[in-house]
Protein backbone atom coordinates (compact mmCIF):
# COMPACT_ATOMS: atom_id res chain seq x y z
CA UNK A 1 0.00 0.00 0.00
CA UNK A 2 2.82 2.42 0.83
CA UNK A 3 4.37 1.75 -2.59
CA UNK A 4 1.09 2.61 -4.27
CA UNK A 5 0.80 5.82 -2.28
CA UNK A 6 4.33 6.77 -3.19
CA UNK A 7 3.70 6.10 -6.88
CA UNK A 8 0.62 8.30 -6.90
CA UNK A 9 2.19 11.09 -4.95
CA UNK A 10 0.06 10.83 -1.84
CA UNK A 11 -3.31 11.59 -3.38
CA UNK A 12 -5.69 12.97 -0.78
CA UNK A 13 -8.82 10.84 -0.40
CA UNK A 14 -11.14 13.86 -0.57
CA UNK A 15 -12.21 15.38 -3.89
CA UNK A 16 -10.92 18.87 -4.77
CA UNK A 17 -12.75 21.80 -3.21
CA UNK A 18 -15.74 22.87 -5.27
CA UNK A 19 -14.19 26.29 -5.78
CA UNK A 20 -11.08 24.76 -7.36
CA UNK A 21 -13.18 22.46 -9.51
CA UNK A 22 -15.31 25.32 -10.82
CA UNK A 23 -12.26 27.55 -11.33
CA UNK A 24 -10.47 25.00 -13.52
CA UNK A 25 -13.53 24.15 -15.57
CA UNK A 26 -14.18 27.87 -16.03
CA UNK A 27 -10.54 28.46 -16.99
CA UNK A 28 -10.78 25.80 -19.68
CA UNK A 29 -14.02 27.26 -21.01
CA UNK A 30 -12.51 30.75 -20.90
CA UNK A 31 -9.67 29.62 -23.17
CA UNK A 32 -12.27 28.98 -25.90
CA UNK A 33 -12.97 32.72 -25.96
CA UNK A 34 -9.46 33.19 -27.36
CA UNK A 35 -10.61 31.47 -30.55
CA UNK A 36 -13.02 32.62 -33.24
CA UNK A 37 -15.62 34.02 -33.33
CA UNK A 38 -14.57 35.87 -30.15
CA UNK A 39 -10.84 36.33 -30.78
CA UNK A 40 -9.92 37.48 -27.26
CA UNK A 41 -6.47 35.95 -27.63
CA UNK A 42 -4.94 37.13 -24.28
CA UNK A 43 -7.39 34.82 -22.50
CA UNK A 44 -5.37 31.84 -23.71
CA UNK A 45 -2.46 33.09 -21.60
CA UNK A 46 -4.71 33.67 -18.60
CA UNK A 47 -6.30 30.21 -18.82
CA UNK A 48 -2.96 28.40 -18.97
CA UNK A 49 -1.61 30.50 -16.11
CA UNK A 50 -4.51 29.37 -13.90
CA UNK A 51 -3.88 25.73 -14.79
CA UNK A 52 -0.11 25.97 -14.27
CA UNK A 53 -0.60 27.69 -10.94
CA UNK A 54 -2.73 24.79 -9.72
CA UNK A 55 -0.26 22.19 -10.95
CA UNK A 56 2.58 23.74 -8.96
CA UNK A 57 1.06 22.55 -5.68
CA UNK A 58 -0.37 19.27 -6.97
CA UNK A 59 0.72 15.68 -6.50
CA UNK A 60 0.77 13.66 -9.74
CA UNK A 61 -2.78 12.33 -9.35
CA UNK A 62 -4.11 15.69 -8.29
CA UNK A 63 -2.50 17.19 -11.41
CA UNK A 64 -4.20 14.50 -13.50
CA UNK A 65 -7.59 15.34 -11.99
CA UNK A 66 -7.11 19.09 -12.32
CA UNK A 67 -5.82 18.83 -15.87
CA UNK A 68 -8.86 16.74 -16.71
CA UNK A 69 -11.20 19.36 -15.25
CA UNK A 70 -9.51 22.04 -17.35
CA UNK A 71 -9.86 19.78 -20.40
CA UNK A 72 -13.56 19.20 -19.72
CA UNK A 73 -14.16 22.94 -19.69
CA UNK A 74 -11.94 23.56 -22.69
CA UNK A 75 -13.19 20.85 -25.00
CA UNK A 76 -16.70 20.76 -23.56
CA UNK A 77 -17.20 24.37 -24.62
CA UNK A 78 -14.89 24.34 -27.64
CA UNK A 79 -16.13 21.25 -29.47
CA UNK A 80 -19.74 21.31 -28.32
CA UNK A 81 -20.59 21.37 -32.00
CA UNK A 82 -19.90 17.62 -32.16
CA UNK A 83 -23.31 17.05 -30.61
CA UNK A 84 -24.93 19.39 -33.16
CA UNK A 85 -23.26 17.54 -36.02
CA UNK A 86 -24.12 14.06 -34.79
CA UNK A 87 -27.68 14.69 -33.59
CA UNK A 88 -29.09 17.54 -35.69
CA UNK A 89 -27.51 16.59 -39.00
CA UNK A 90 -26.43 12.98 -38.53
CA UNK A 91 -29.91 12.15 -37.20
CA UNK A 92 -28.51 10.07 -34.38
CA UNK A 93 -30.85 9.57 -31.43
CA UNK A 94 -30.43 12.23 -28.73
CA UNK A 95 -29.12 9.89 -25.99
CA UNK A 96 -26.64 8.27 -28.37
CA UNK A 97 -25.50 11.63 -29.75
CA UNK A 98 -25.01 12.96 -26.23
CA UNK A 99 -23.04 9.85 -25.32
CA UNK A 100 -20.81 10.18 -28.39
CA UNK A 101 -20.13 13.86 -27.68
CA UNK A 102 -19.44 13.18 -24.00
CA UNK A 103 -17.04 10.33 -24.72
CA UNK A 104 -15.26 12.42 -27.32
CA UNK A 105 -14.78 15.28 -24.87
CA UNK A 106 -13.58 12.87 -22.16
CA UNK A 107 -10.98 11.40 -24.51
CA UNK A 108 -9.71 14.86 -25.42
CA UNK A 109 -9.56 15.85 -21.74
CA UNK A 110 -7.14 12.97 -21.15
CA UNK A 111 -4.38 14.94 -22.89
CA UNK A 112 -4.11 17.85 -20.38
CA UNK A 113 -4.84 15.36 -17.60
CA UNK A 114 -2.03 13.07 -18.70
CA UNK A 115 0.32 16.02 -19.08
CA UNK A 116 -0.36 17.11 -15.50
CA UNK A 117 0.33 13.64 -14.15
CA UNK A 118 3.51 13.02 -16.14
CA UNK A 119 4.92 16.47 -15.46
CA UNK A 120 4.47 16.19 -11.70
CA UNK A 121 5.40 12.51 -11.53
CA UNK A 122 8.58 12.46 -13.59
CA UNK A 123 9.67 16.12 -13.73
CA UNK A 124 8.88 17.64 -10.31
CA UNK A 125 11.18 20.60 -10.89
CA UNK A 126 11.53 23.83 -8.91
CA UNK A 127 8.90 26.47 -9.60
CA UNK A 128 10.85 28.47 -12.17
CA UNK A 129 11.84 25.40 -14.19
CA UNK A 130 8.32 24.00 -14.08
CA UNK A 131 6.74 27.21 -15.34
CA UNK A 132 9.27 28.06 -18.04
CA UNK A 133 10.41 24.63 -19.18
CA UNK A 134 8.32 21.65 -18.08
CA UNK A 135 4.74 22.90 -18.47
CA UNK A 136 5.24 24.79 -21.79
CA UNK A 137 7.20 21.94 -23.37
CA UNK A 138 4.65 19.44 -22.10
CA UNK A 139 1.76 21.46 -23.49
CA UNK A 140 3.45 21.55 -26.89
CA UNK A 141 3.98 17.79 -26.90
CA UNK A 142 0.42 17.11 -25.70
CA UNK A 143 -1.01 19.11 -28.61
CA UNK A 144 1.32 17.40 -31.05
CA UNK A 145 0.29 13.96 -29.79
CA UNK A 146 -3.39 14.91 -29.97
CA UNK A 147 -2.86 15.80 -33.62
CA UNK A 148 -1.33 12.41 -34.34
CA UNK A 149 -2.61 9.64 -32.08
CA UNK A 150 -5.89 7.88 -33.00
CA UNK A 151 -5.61 9.48 -36.49
CA UNK A 152 -5.37 12.91 -34.86
CA UNK A 153 -7.62 15.78 -33.84
CA UNK A 154 -5.55 19.00 -34.12
CA UNK A 155 -8.50 21.26 -33.30
CA UNK A 156 -8.37 24.01 -30.66
CA UNK A 157 -4.59 24.06 -30.62
CA UNK A 158 -3.78 27.16 -28.57
CA UNK A 159 -1.54 28.45 -31.36
CA UNK A 160 -4.53 28.82 -33.69
CA UNK A 161 -6.11 31.30 -31.28
CA UNK A 162 -3.24 33.72 -31.93
CA UNK A 163 -3.82 34.34 -35.64
CA UNK A 164 -4.66 38.00 -34.90
CA UNK A 165 -2.11 38.49 -32.11
CA UNK A 166 1.55 39.57 -32.39
CA UNK A 167 2.51 35.90 -31.98
CA UNK A 168 1.09 35.21 -35.45
CA UNK A 169 4.44 36.44 -36.75
CA UNK A 170 5.96 33.16 -35.54
CA UNK A 171 3.62 30.96 -37.60
CA UNK A 172 5.80 30.94 -40.76
CA UNK A 173 8.80 30.25 -38.52
CA UNK A 174 7.65 27.74 -35.88
CA UNK A 175 4.16 26.75 -36.99
CA UNK A 176 1.04 26.40 -34.89
CA UNK A 177 2.61 24.17 -32.23
CA UNK A 178 5.47 26.61 -31.82
CA UNK A 179 3.03 29.43 -31.16
CA UNK A 180 1.23 27.24 -28.61
CA UNK A 181 4.55 26.79 -26.84
CA UNK A 182 5.16 30.57 -26.80
CA UNK A 183 1.71 31.18 -25.31
CA UNK A 184 2.52 28.65 -22.58
CA UNK A 185 5.95 30.21 -21.93
CA UNK A 186 4.27 33.62 -21.64
CA UNK A 187 1.77 32.22 -19.15
CA UNK A 188 4.57 30.65 -17.13
CA UNK A 189 6.67 33.81 -17.11
CA UNK A 190 3.81 36.06 -16.00
CA UNK A 191 2.89 33.58 -13.29
CA UNK A 192 6.50 33.57 -12.09
CA UNK A 193 6.30 37.33 -11.67
CA UNK A 194 2.94 37.22 -9.88
CA UNK A 195 4.14 34.59 -7.43
CA UNK A 196 7.37 36.43 -6.62
CA UNK A 197 7.77 40.08 -7.64
CA UNK A 198 11.49 39.88 -7.00
CA UNK A 199 11.73 38.02 -10.32
CA UNK A 200 11.12 41.22 -12.30
CA UNK A 201 13.72 40.25 -14.88
CA UNK A 202 11.53 37.35 -16.01
CA UNK A 203 9.17 39.94 -17.49
CA UNK A 204 11.78 40.49 -20.21
CA UNK A 205 10.92 37.07 -21.64
CA UNK A 206 7.31 37.79 -22.68
CA UNK A 207 8.29 41.30 -23.75
CA UNK A 208 10.95 39.82 -26.02
CA UNK A 209 8.64 37.09 -27.32
CA UNK A 210 5.73 39.37 -28.16
CA UNK A 211 7.91 42.23 -29.40
CA UNK A 212 9.79 39.91 -31.74
CA UNK A 213 6.46 38.54 -32.98
CA UNK A 214 5.44 42.04 -34.04
CA UNK A 215 8.69 42.41 -35.98
CA UNK A 216 8.41 38.96 -37.55
CA UNK A 217 4.87 39.69 -38.66
CA UNK A 218 6.25 42.33 -41.02
CA UNK A 219 8.69 39.95 -42.72
CA UNK A 220 8.06 38.50 -46.18
CA UNK A 221 9.00 34.84 -46.44
CA UNK A 222 7.62 34.26 -49.94
CA UNK A 223 7.37 36.31 -53.13
CA UNK A 224 4.87 36.75 -55.98
CA UNK A 225 4.92 34.07 -58.66
CA UNK A 226 2.89 36.03 -61.19
CA UNK A 227 0.12 38.54 -61.62
CA UNK A 228 -3.04 38.54 -59.55
CA UNK A 229 -5.78 36.21 -60.79
CA UNK A 230 -9.53 36.58 -60.39
CA UNK A 231 -11.29 34.00 -58.23
CA UNK A 232 -14.92 33.20 -57.41
CA UNK A 233 -16.04 31.06 -54.48
CA UNK A 234 -19.58 29.78 -54.99
CA UNK A 235 -21.57 29.17 -51.82
CA UNK A 236 -24.74 27.31 -52.81
CA UNK A 237 -26.27 27.10 -49.32
CA UNK A 238 -28.01 23.80 -50.02
CA UNK A 239 -29.75 22.62 -46.87
CA UNK A 240 -28.09 19.54 -45.41
CA UNK A 241 -31.36 17.64 -45.20
CA UNK A 242 -32.02 18.33 -48.91
CA UNK A 243 -28.53 17.85 -50.27
CA UNK A 244 -28.66 14.15 -51.11
CA UNK A 245 -32.32 13.78 -52.08
CA UNK A 246 -32.41 12.49 -55.68
CA UNK A 247 -35.25 14.81 -56.61
CA UNK A 248 -33.14 17.85 -55.62
CA UNK A 249 -30.00 16.97 -57.56
CA UNK A 250 -30.99 18.74 -60.77
CA UNK A 251 -31.91 21.93 -58.95
CA UNK A 252 -28.59 21.88 -57.08
CA UNK A 253 -26.56 21.45 -60.27
CA UNK A 254 -28.46 24.26 -61.97
CA UNK A 255 -27.98 26.53 -58.95
CA UNK A 256 -24.20 26.19 -58.95
CA UNK A 257 -23.93 26.66 -62.72
CA UNK A 258 -26.15 29.74 -62.77
CA UNK A 259 -24.36 31.33 -59.82
CA UNK A 260 -20.98 30.78 -61.49
CA UNK A 261 -21.62 31.64 -65.12
CA UNK A 262 -23.68 34.80 -64.72
CA UNK A 263 -21.61 36.91 -67.10
CA UNK A 264 -18.92 37.81 -64.55
CA UNK A 265 -15.53 36.40 -65.54
CA UNK A 266 -13.06 34.77 -63.16
CA UNK A 267 -9.88 32.80 -63.77
CA UNK A 268 -10.68 30.21 -61.10
CA UNK A 269 -14.02 29.08 -59.71
CA UNK A 270 -14.18 27.00 -56.53
CA UNK A 271 -17.26 25.05 -55.41
CA UNK A 272 -17.62 23.40 -51.99
CA UNK A 273 -17.12 19.83 -50.82
CA UNK A 274 -19.52 17.46 -52.63
CA UNK A 275 -21.12 20.44 -54.35
CA UNK A 276 -22.05 17.91 -57.04
CA UNK A 277 -24.32 15.55 -55.05
CA UNK A 278 -23.70 12.51 -57.22
CA UNK A 279 -20.83 10.24 -58.16
CA UNK A 280 -18.67 11.74 -60.87
CA UNK A 281 -19.48 9.04 -63.40
CA UNK A 282 -23.21 9.80 -63.00
CA UNK A 283 -22.72 13.32 -64.39
CA UNK A 284 -19.72 12.69 -66.62
CA UNK A 285 -21.71 12.51 -69.85
CA UNK A 286 -24.29 15.19 -69.11
CA UNK A 287 -23.36 17.92 -66.67
CA UNK A 288 -19.54 17.85 -66.94
CA UNK A 289 -19.48 18.59 -70.71
CA UNK A 290 -21.65 21.65 -70.11
CA UNK A 291 -19.23 22.91 -67.43
CA UNK A 292 -16.25 22.25 -69.67
CA UNK A 293 -17.84 24.25 -72.46
CA UNK A 294 -18.49 27.24 -70.23
CA UNK A 295 -14.98 27.14 -68.81
CA UNK A 296 -13.31 26.82 -72.22
CA UNK A 297 -15.17 29.90 -73.44
CA UNK A 298 -13.72 31.90 -70.56
CA UNK A 299 -10.33 30.24 -70.45
CA UNK A 300 -11.09 29.51 -66.79
CA UNK A 301 -10.80 26.58 -64.39
CA UNK A 302 -13.18 25.08 -61.86
CA UNK A 303 -12.35 23.06 -58.78
CA UNK A 304 -15.32 21.35 -57.19
CA UNK A 305 -15.94 18.70 -54.60
CA UNK A 306 -17.49 15.50 -55.94
CA UNK A 307 -17.61 11.90 -54.69
CA UNK A 308 -15.88 9.46 -57.03
CA UNK A 309 -16.75 5.78 -57.37
CA UNK A 310 -14.40 3.27 -58.97
CA UNK A 311 -16.92 0.71 -60.09
CA UNK A 312 -14.36 -1.99 -60.84
CA UNK A 313 -13.19 -2.11 -57.21
CA UNK A 314 -16.32 -0.53 -55.70
CA UNK A 315 -14.18 1.90 -53.73
CA UNK A 316 -15.38 5.45 -53.40
CA UNK A 317 -13.55 8.63 -52.53
CA UNK A 318 -14.29 12.11 -51.26
CA UNK A 319 -12.72 14.03 -54.09
CA UNK A 320 -12.05 17.29 -55.90
CA UNK A 321 -12.08 17.46 -59.69
CA UNK A 322 -10.33 20.20 -61.67
CA UNK A 323 -12.11 21.13 -64.90
CA UNK A 324 -11.26 23.53 -67.72
CA UNK A 325 -8.87 21.06 -69.29
CA UNK A 326 -8.63 17.28 -69.04
CA UNK A 327 -10.31 16.39 -65.72
CA UNK A 328 -7.88 15.66 -62.87
CA UNK A 329 -8.71 14.49 -59.36
CA UNK A 330 -7.58 14.84 -55.78
CA UNK A 331 -8.82 12.26 -53.25
CA UNK A 332 -9.10 13.15 -49.59
CA UNK A 333 -6.30 11.52 -47.60
CA UNK A 334 -7.28 12.15 -44.00
CA UNK A 335 -10.82 10.89 -43.47
CA UNK A 336 -13.02 11.73 -40.49
CA UNK A 337 -13.54 8.77 -38.16
CA UNK A 338 -17.21 7.74 -37.83
CA UNK A 339 -18.13 10.38 -40.43
CA UNK A 340 -16.35 9.01 -43.49
CA UNK A 341 -15.16 5.66 -42.26
CA UNK A 342 -15.62 3.35 -39.30
CA UNK A 343 -12.35 2.64 -37.44
CA UNK A 344 -11.61 -1.00 -36.67
CA UNK A 345 -14.54 -2.21 -38.77
CA UNK A 346 -12.84 -5.60 -38.96
CA UNK A 347 -13.22 -5.79 -35.17
CA UNK A 348 -16.47 -3.91 -34.60
CA UNK A 349 -18.33 -5.21 -37.64
CA UNK A 350 -21.94 -3.98 -37.76
CA UNK A 351 -22.20 -3.42 -34.01
CA UNK A 352 -22.81 0.32 -34.31
CA UNK A 353 -25.34 0.06 -37.13
CA UNK A 354 -28.17 -0.52 -34.67
CA UNK A 355 -27.31 2.80 -32.99
CA UNK A 356 -27.70 4.65 -36.29
CA UNK A 357 -24.18 6.07 -36.09
CA UNK A 358 -23.58 7.67 -39.51
CA UNK A 359 -20.53 6.22 -41.20
CA UNK A 360 -19.55 5.79 -44.80
CA UNK A 361 -16.70 3.58 -45.84
CA UNK A 362 -14.80 6.05 -47.99
CA UNK A 363 -11.35 5.01 -49.11
CA UNK A 364 -8.49 7.42 -48.27
CA UNK A 365 -6.49 8.86 -51.13
CA UNK A 366 -2.78 8.16 -51.41
CA UNK A 367 -0.11 10.51 -50.16
CA UNK A 368 1.88 12.37 -52.79
CA UNK A 369 -0.94 12.82 -55.30
CA UNK A 370 -0.06 15.11 -58.24
CA UNK A 371 -1.23 18.67 -57.64
CA UNK A 372 -4.21 19.92 -59.57
CA UNK A 373 -3.75 22.76 -62.04
CA UNK A 374 -5.79 25.95 -62.36
CA UNK A 375 -5.07 29.21 -64.22
CA UNK A 376 -1.67 27.81 -65.15
CA UNK A 377 -0.59 27.21 -61.54
CA UNK A 378 -0.27 24.10 -59.34
CA UNK A 379 -2.84 24.12 -56.54
CA UNK A 380 -2.52 22.50 -53.12
CA UNK A 381 -5.95 21.07 -52.36
CA UNK A 382 -7.55 19.81 -49.17
CA UNK A 383 -11.03 18.79 -48.12
CA UNK A 384 -12.74 19.95 -44.93
CA UNK A 385 -10.96 18.60 -41.82
CA UNK A 386 -7.65 18.13 -43.67
CA UNK A 387 -6.94 21.84 -43.33
CA UNK A 388 -6.35 21.28 -39.60
CA UNK A 389 -3.19 19.25 -40.29
CA UNK A 390 -0.32 21.67 -40.77
CA UNK A 391 2.19 19.06 -41.93
CA UNK A 392 -0.25 17.71 -44.52
CA UNK A 393 -0.80 21.16 -46.02
CA UNK A 394 2.88 22.12 -45.88
CA UNK A 395 3.79 18.96 -47.79
CA UNK A 396 2.45 20.42 -51.06
CA UNK A 397 4.57 23.56 -50.72
CA UNK A 398 6.74 24.99 -52.28
CA UNK A 399 5.34 23.39 -55.46
CA UNK A 400 1.85 24.83 -54.91
CA UNK A 401 1.34 28.48 -55.82
CA UNK A 402 -1.86 28.69 -53.78
CA UNK A 403 -4.08 26.56 -51.58
CA UNK A 404 -7.73 25.54 -51.96
CA UNK A 405 -9.87 24.07 -49.20
CA UNK A 406 -13.40 22.90 -49.91
CA UNK A 407 -15.75 22.06 -47.07
CA UNK A 408 -19.34 21.48 -46.09
CA UNK A 409 -19.69 23.21 -42.75
CA UNK A 410 -23.43 22.71 -42.97
CA UNK A 411 -22.81 19.72 -40.69
CA UNK A 412 -22.00 22.14 -37.88
CA UNK A 413 -25.06 24.39 -38.09
CA UNK A 414 -24.89 27.75 -36.35
CA UNK A 415 -22.18 26.67 -33.90
CA UNK A 416 -18.60 27.69 -33.14
CA UNK A 417 -17.13 25.23 -35.64
CA UNK A 418 -17.40 27.23 -38.90
CA UNK A 419 -15.68 30.20 -37.26
CA UNK A 420 -12.96 28.03 -35.75
CA UNK A 421 -12.53 26.25 -39.09
CA UNK A 422 -12.00 29.55 -40.90
CA UNK A 423 -9.25 30.65 -38.51
CA UNK A 424 -7.55 27.27 -38.87
CA UNK A 425 -7.45 27.91 -42.63
CA UNK A 426 -5.96 31.35 -41.96
CA UNK A 427 -3.22 29.70 -39.89
CA UNK A 428 -2.35 27.37 -42.79
CA UNK A 429 -2.08 30.33 -45.18
CA UNK A 430 0.21 32.17 -42.77
CA UNK A 431 2.38 29.09 -42.07
CA UNK A 432 2.96 28.37 -45.76
CA UNK A 433 3.02 31.89 -47.17
CA UNK A 434 0.31 30.97 -49.67
CA UNK A 435 -3.09 32.51 -50.46
CA UNK A 436 -5.95 30.19 -49.64
CA UNK A 437 -9.39 29.90 -51.21
CA UNK A 438 -11.99 28.37 -48.94
CA UNK A 439 -15.35 27.44 -50.44
CA UNK A 440 -18.06 26.01 -48.21
CA UNK A 441 -21.68 25.01 -48.74
CA UNK A 442 -23.26 27.18 -46.02
CA UNK A 443 -20.33 29.40 -45.04
CA UNK A 444 -17.99 30.73 -44.07
CA UNK A 445 -16.36 31.00 -47.53
CA UNK A 446 -13.34 33.26 -47.71
CA UNK A 447 -10.47 34.52 -49.83
CA UNK A 448 -7.36 34.61 -47.62
CA UNK A 449 -4.02 36.16 -48.59
CA UNK A 450 -0.57 34.73 -47.87
CA UNK A 451 -0.43 36.64 -44.57
CA UNK A 452 -3.54 34.88 -43.32
CA UNK A 453 -5.64 38.03 -43.70
CA UNK A 454 -9.20 37.75 -45.02
CA UNK A 455 -9.63 39.68 -48.25
CA UNK A 456 -13.29 38.79 -48.77
CA UNK A 457 -15.74 36.51 -47.00
CA UNK A 458 -19.34 35.41 -46.98
CA UNK A 459 -21.93 35.42 -44.28
CA UNK A 460 -23.44 32.10 -43.29
CA UNK A 461 -26.57 30.49 -44.66
CA UNK A 462 -26.97 32.52 -47.83
CA UNK A 463 -26.44 31.92 -51.54
CA UNK A 464 -23.52 34.09 -52.52
CA UNK A 465 -20.49 34.26 -54.78
CA UNK A 466 -17.38 35.63 -53.06
CA UNK A 467 -15.21 37.34 -55.66
CA UNK A 468 -11.75 38.81 -55.47
CA UNK A 469 -8.12 38.45 -56.53
CA UNK A 470 -5.14 36.57 -55.15
CA UNK A 471 -1.48 36.61 -56.06
CA UNK A 472 0.17 33.19 -56.59
CA UNK A 473 3.27 32.88 -54.43
CA UNK A 474 6.73 31.35 -54.73
CA UNK A 475 9.22 30.16 -52.11
CA UNK A 476 9.04 28.43 -48.76
CA UNK A 477 8.78 29.55 -45.18
CA UNK A 478 11.03 28.04 -42.48
CA UNK A 479 8.02 26.04 -41.26
CA UNK A 480 7.53 24.53 -44.72
CA UNK A 481 11.22 23.63 -44.89
CA UNK A 482 11.68 22.18 -41.39
CA UNK A 483 8.16 21.36 -40.25
CA UNK A 484 7.56 20.74 -36.54
CA UNK A 485 11.04 19.36 -35.87
CA UNK A 486 12.56 22.56 -34.41
CA UNK A 487 9.85 22.96 -31.74
CA UNK A 488 9.83 19.25 -30.94
CA UNK A 489 13.57 19.44 -30.38
CA UNK A 490 13.06 22.49 -28.14
CA UNK A 491 10.54 20.52 -26.08
CA UNK A 492 12.86 17.56 -25.68
CA UNK A 493 15.78 19.83 -24.75
CA UNK A 494 13.61 21.55 -22.13
CA UNK A 495 12.95 18.24 -20.42
CA UNK A 496 16.59 17.27 -20.77
CA UNK A 497 17.72 20.46 -19.01
CA UNK A 498 15.35 19.78 -16.11
CA UNK A 499 16.49 16.17 -15.89
CA UNK A 500 20.18 17.13 -15.84
CA UNK A 501 19.64 19.87 -13.25
CA UNK A 502 17.81 17.42 -11.02
CA UNK A 503 20.60 14.84 -11.42
CA UNK A 504 23.20 17.47 -10.50
CA UNK A 505 21.19 18.47 -7.44
CA UNK A 506 21.11 14.85 -6.23
CA UNK A 507 24.88 14.53 -6.54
Amino acid sequence: MSAVRQAFGGLRPSIPAIATTLLLIAAGATAVLAFAPFGWYPLAVLALAILFNQWLSDSPCQAFWHGGLFGLGFFGAGVSWVYVSVHSYGHVMLPVAAMIAALFILVLAVFPAGLGYLARRYFPAPELQSLLLVFPAGWLLAEWLRGWIFTGFPWLDIGASQIDSPLAGYLPLLGEFGVSWLVAVTAGALLCLLRDRRRATVLLLPVLIWGSGTWLDRQEWTSPRGEAIGVSLVQGNVAQEDKWLPENMQATLVRYAEMSFDGTHSDVYVWPETAIPAFYDQVDESYIPYLQEQLEEQGAALLTGVPVLERDSWQYYNGIVALGQAPAFYYKQHLVAFGEYLPLRWLIGDTLDALAVPNADFTPGNAGQPLLQAAGYPIGTSICFEIAFGSLIAAVVPEAAMLVNVSNDGWFGDSLAPHQHLDIARVRAKETGRPLLRATNTGISAIIDHHGEILARSTQFEQVVVRGEVVPMLGETPFVRFGNWPVLVIAVLSFLVVFLRRSQAKT
